[in-house]
């Protein structure tokens, strides 16, 4: 048995969801994939290429291993369905992803995704997305991250062709086709975005400032819902320079107000802008990771390229990151077989 779960790139609408906010992310077709069998124990053993094996039996309560533990999010989903329907047989998997770890394209929440589609599976529970949205961003704070739900809904109910304008509380979905001759793309800003450590403590003090009403952090959060609602606008419209206009200013305010961008970032997105870009700006939780740019299709090669040639030819380490530049196209969202 196995399910297939996708990344995803946040377009627009960053550092929103926990407040409720909609978001327009899409998933991507860089994918996690996990290949399991059930246990006739309440064991559950996951490998993975990257990071070994964990194991760990399933109990009401789970320990947590070490902050950044890649079992720790298996050991998240195994709570959640835990908690929701009860405790089942365990089972032996093994993982393998296309998504680069630690740099804003969700890695972590395909993970646990995974690992509960996996467990609804073997306990042949047909999985509804809306029962979904009501466990898992709850369930996946056992790993400490205090996020929305933004990466859940959009890796579950991705489609090709389209982002997801992501409405919260309750969760509605709605499809925007994205036009043909853009593209979207992604490039690395070579400094890892780990959500543990010192990168998780920052992320989950920028929610709780806009929670508390700090001014910056607000301001920031009622911009960028404003340039949600314009960028589905320029979806509409097929208006590339106003979409990448949008995300010029949400990189500037992610910056300034919310201080979450750095400056591998901020430097890979000016680069991005000489080489032809209508946009870029800073995705994910900050702090490093990924930068997402916008060109017309027609262009994208050569946007590219001049971006290999003019920023990342100046670098040797990139040659640590084999995925620092590429195109994103929009995908389908999890299933399982």
């Amino acid at each position: 048995m196995t399910v297939t779960v996708p990344g995803r790139v946040n377009l627009i609408g960053e550092h929103i969801d926990y407040l409720g906010f909609p978001v327009l992310p899409m998933a991507i077709g860089r994918s996690l994939r996990l290949e399991f069998m059930p246990r006739p124990d309440r064991v559950i053993r996951v490998a993975s290429p990257a990071y070994g094996v964990r194991e760990f039996e399933w109990t009401p309560e789970i320990e947590p291993s070490a902050a950044g533990d890649f079992g720790n999010y298996i050991k998240a989903a195994a709570q959640t369905v835990g908690r929701r329907w009860g405790i089942g047989c365990g089972f032996d998997g093994c993982v393998a992803s296309t998504i680069p770890a630690a740099a804003g394209l969700s890695s972590s929440s395909a993970l646990v995704i995974a690992g509960t589609l996996a467990l609804l599976r073997m306990r042949q529970i047909p999985w509804d997305f809306s029962e979904l949205m009501e466990v898992l961003p709850e369930g996946e704070m056992y790993v400490g991250t205090r996020g929305g739900g933004m990466d859940h809904a959009v890796c579950l109910a991705g489609k090709a062709g389209c982002a997801l304008r992501i409405e919260f509380n309750p969760v509605r979905v709605r499809s925007e086709a994205i036009p043909a001759d853009w593209t979207f793309f992604v490039a690395h800003s070579l400094r890892l975005a780990e959500k543990s450590g010192a990168v998780r403590d920052e992320y989950n003090h920028r929610r709780a400032l806009a929670q508390a009403g700090d001014p910056s952090a607000l301001r920031h959060g009622l911009s960028e819902r404003e340039r949600v609602e314009l960028a589905v606008l320029a979806m509409w419209q097929g208006d590339l320079e106003a979409f990448g206009e949008l995300l010029n200013a949400s990189h500037r305010s992610l910056r300034d107000d919310l201080k979450v961008s750095c400056e591998p970032a901020d430097r890979l997105t000016e680069a991005c802008l000489r080489a032809g870009a209508a946009g870029a700006r800073i995705m994910g939780a900050g702090f490093g990771g990924y930068v997402v740019g916008l060109c017309e299709k027609v262009r994208a090669e050569e946007v590219l390229a001049r971006i290999e040639r003019d920023h990342f030819a100046k670098f040797p380490e990139r040659a640590g990151f084999p995925d620092y530049l590429m195109p994103v196209e929009a995908g389908d969202g999890a299933f399982d077989t």
